[in-house]
This record gives C-alpha cells, structure tokens and sequence, in this order.
C-alpha cells in the first residue's frame, strides 16, 4: 500500500474588490451585524450597550458610533479607495515610501 503525503500551504490573501459591490449586512445576533463583500467577511458591527462598534476584516476598530446606519456608513466608507495615491503605497511599509536624498558632499 502506498501512502501518498501532500503538503499543504497558507496564504494570506489581499483581495480587493471593486466599491461597486456593496456590503452585504446579516444579523449575527443580538448585538453583532456582519458585512461581506463578494462572499469575503468585510467587519462588523457591535453594540456595547452605549455605543455600535465597528471593526474591519481585520479586526482593527474603526470607531464607535451612536446610530446602527452610521456604523453600517463607517465601514462601507473604510473600502472606499483611498483616491489617486500609489496603488503599492499601502503595502509598503513608511521608511521605503520616502523620497531618496541625495548625499551632501
């Protein structure tokens, strides 16, 4: 009998989708909606007691916000595009985005 091995791997991905389509809202529970976009978890919203919280797809908080649709507005408005910036600017870490200098002499 043979056995056959296959390796597995692990990748993160960074898809993005375009702002033209819209999260999609579920009702998780009581106190949590859940976005997605395209199928793919987009963040969610929790309320508190005291206020809705807004976390991203990963995890990051986003703000806390009086009203559920001002909530539901804030996360809708984080996938936004950013505008007319460098496409690579978010992936890059802040040092290698600075302008080179030149050496004094």
């Amino acid at each position: 009998m043979r056995v056959r091995h296959t390796a597995m791997s692990t990748t993160m991905s960074t898809t993005t989708f375009p702002p033209s389509d819209p999260l999609t809202w579920k009702q998780a529970d009581d106190d949590v909606h859940v976005a997605t976009r395209a199928g793919e978890f987009a963040g969610f919203v929790e309320f508190d007691g005291t206020a809705h919280l807004v976390r991203d797809n990963h995890g990051t908080e986003l703000g806390s916000f009086d009203s559920l649709d001002d909530a539901f507005h804030a996360l809708e408005d984080a996938h936004e595009p950013a505008g007319r910036g460098s496409v690579f600017a978010p992936m890059l870490p802040r040092a290698w985005r600075r302008r080179t200098r030149r050496a004094r002499a």
